[in-house]
């Protein structure tokens, strides 16, 4: 429908009030300046047709000046008769502006207030766990990653306080589609300017079947000049009451601007009917711009195939099956057998075809009142899709058992555990051996050690060479953890992981240095087990023997005593013999408290070694492991299939 009678539109203005002014009566009260800038702005994006809905003759203005002359003064002192503003755009002075403004402010306040919009306790659900895991994830992903599912928190938390009784639907297209000629069929008047010129629509219009929903389209910007009602009918009015349709630019349009709205109000709107006529309906732009990217949205689409009355026979459904192969290969699931997904009809706006069916489906699409919360629902799945590779591993990911042992076992190493365990092995030996030993061996020994210097104990500092070979295996120890730690996340996270394992690594080696000389082998003599006391004394008899067995010798020698070798010849070989016998009983019998001893230096060590590097690495890993699996846990909630895997 693209053009209507002067009689039919004297008749549709009667029916809507006497009050409403046309242009003429405007521009013959604005200022020059006003009259200028209107016609410059009509010139440039020709909204100035757009706005005014339609051509009229000089006769039907004069007579709607005469009857808006007539009633003026009745329609202002009756302030409790609704304004209408007709099919015409209103032009009015700063002053007339201030006025009807005020009057609008007063009549909505005295009016009903329409009921916010409420979401389901799945879909609250869900985006409270977007939210907790964008507040979760600000320090570790990047804002430009989280900034698709911000804006869906910024715009689902918009529309809730908007109305919950009216749904915004944009008809968009391409150019030539006839989405304009469309919009003015189910508005029943020529509201939107169509033409041959393209484009023909510049900037989007809006038309409200029912009050209340002004803060909807405030949210889309479009001003008051291009907000409209449609034709006044009890009828088409109960059907659609709840409707807000949007005409859209073309989204293919020349001008920049006219695209950057399209994409504008795509992202604010409820629902969209597409429309696509028969030469461009698998239009590559159209496809892979708008309908691949929005295939989630399948349950709040519409696909139009307008223009019908120019295929021939069953030209018509071959390309309607065409269209629906096109939708298929795009993802966008369809609305059929009763299944949720996109409605796809053909229809001509020019010959009303199909027309009816279509304003029934929007009817009940909008009666239900379930596309605001759709619309939500499938951009958090949006959202959702694009921070898969943020959140989403196909692996299991942490640190088992295994890696903590290896990380502790290479600290250890790097302290010099091991050495530090046989050391104090040999240590416990040396001393079981000057305690046991015979006379003749430990001074023997003594004279060594004061040529030599004690190797019984650690020594207190490294030698450099040493100190560059255990850092370089603690850096070695930290990096391998970080490796297993941060395998199968995603990249974000692995990054904080091995970040962590970084900063907690420093001053480690340090750390372990002065650890080691803390769980050292303690100062003095090791301890000593009970039986060395009789081992002692046995060594001691040993000894007496001998001596005994000499001097009894030297006593015959000398003729002091008389000559009898067989006794203290025995004494002397049961002394020179057992001695070392008594000596070798004890090295065997030192052997196990020995290792034992030197076995719990090195686990002291070992657990010195492992909880330092526990302290400042472990936590610090685990610590982002654990973050990690919370906002696992909140992206499964956001999905809405429990935990990612």
């Amino acid at each position: 429908m693209t053009a209507v009678t002067d009689q039919d539109h004297t008749e549709h203005a009667d029916h809507a009030g006497d009050t409403v002014p046309k242009d003429d009566d405007e521009r013959e009260n604005a200022t020059p300046g006003d009259s200028a800038s209107e016609h410059d702005h009509s010139g440039k994006s020709g909204e100035g047709e757009t706005a005014r809905g339609g051509s009229h003759d000089d006769h039907a203005r004069v007579d709607s000046r005469d009857d808006s002359a007539r009633n003026g003064e009745a329609g202002r002192a009756d302030p409790g008769k609704p304004w209408d503003d007709g099919l015409i755009a209103r032009r009015v002075t700063e002053a007339a502006a201030a006025e009807h403004t005020a009057l609008v402010e007063a009549r909505a306040s005295s009016a009903q207030q329409a009921e916010p919009l409420a979401y389901g306790p799945h879909l609250r659900s869900r985006l409270e766990a977007l939210r907790e895991l964008v507040g979760l994830s600000r320090t570790r992903v990047d804002s430009r990653t989280l900034a698709d599912a911000g804006r869906v928190l910024d715009e689902a938390a918009a529309r809730r306080r908007l109305s919950g009784q009216h749904t915004v639907v944009a008809i968009a297209g391409a150019t030539g589609s006839g989405k304009s000629q469309l919009f003015n069929a189910l508005a029943g008047v020529p509201i939107s300017e169509t033409g041959v010129r393209r484009p023909t629509t510049a900037a989007p219009i809006a038309c409200s079947w029912s009050d209340g929903g002004t803060s909807l389209v405030e949210r889309l910007g479009i001003p008051p000049r291009l907000r409209r009602r449609p034709l006044q009918s009890a009828e088409a009015e109960a059907q659609l009451r709840g409707l807000v349709l949007i005409d859209l630019p073309d989204h293919d349009s020349a001008a920049v601007q006219h695209r950057e709205q399209v994409d504008r109000v795509l992202a604010l709107v409820d629902a969209v009917i597409w429309v696509v006529d028969p030469e461009k309906y698998a239009d590559a732009v159209l496809h892979e711009r708008y309908l691949r990217p929005m295939a989630g949205h399948a349950e709040v689409m519409f696909v139009v195939l307008n223009q019908t009355d120019r295929l021939p026979g069953e030209a018509r459904e071959q390309v309607l099956d065409d269209l629906r192969r096109l939708l298929d290969e795009d993802g966008i699931a369809l609305g059929e057998y009763g299944e949720p997904g996109a409605t796809v009809l053909a229809l001509s706006a020019l010959t009303g075809d199909g027309v009816p069916e279509l304003r029934e489906a929007i009817a009940q699409f909008v009666a239900e009142r379930g596309a605001p919360a759709r619309r939500i629902s499938a951009d958090v799945d949006a959202a959702a899709a694009g921070l898969w590779p943020v959140y989403a591993s196909r692996q299991r990911t942490g640190l088992s058992e295994e890696a903590r042992d290896e990380f502790a076992a290479r600290l250890a190493d790097a302290v010099g555990a091991t050495a530090a365990g046989e050391a104090a092995e040999r240590a416990w030996l040396r001393n079981a051996n000057r305690a046991c030993g015979t006379p003749w061996l430990r001074l023997w020994r003594w004279y060594q050690d004061r040529l030599e210097p004690p190797t019984a104990r650690l020594p207190v500092r490294a030698r450099p060479d040493e100190e560059v070979t255990a850092r370089q295996r603690v850096e070695q120890a930290v990096r391998t953890l970080a490796d297993r730690a941060s395998a199968g996340l995603p990249a974000p996270w692995a990054q904080a992981v091995r970040e962590a394992a970084v900063r907690g690594s420093q001053g480690l080696p340090e750390a372990l240095d002065k650890l080691a000389e803390r769980a050292g082998l303690p100062p003095g003599r090791p301890p000593r087990p009970g039986w060395w006391p009789v081992a002692v004394l046995a060594q001691a008899s040993m000894t007496i023997l001998q001596v005994v067995g000499g001097l009894w010798l030297l006593a015959q020698i000398i003729g002091f005593m008389s000559p009898n070798l067989g006794v203290p010849v025995l004494l002397m070989v049961t002394g020179i013999v057992g001695g070392p016998i008594v000596e070798w009983s004890c090295r065997m019998a030192a052997r196990g408290p020995a290792r034992r001893y030197g076995t719990d230096a090195e686990r002291r060590l070992r657990e010195a070694a492992a909880g330092c590097g526990r302290a400042r690495v472990l936590d610090a890993v685990a610590a982002e492991l654990l973050r990690y699996r919370e906002v696992r846990e909140q992206y499964g909630k956001v999905t809405g299939v429990g935990a990612a895997k």
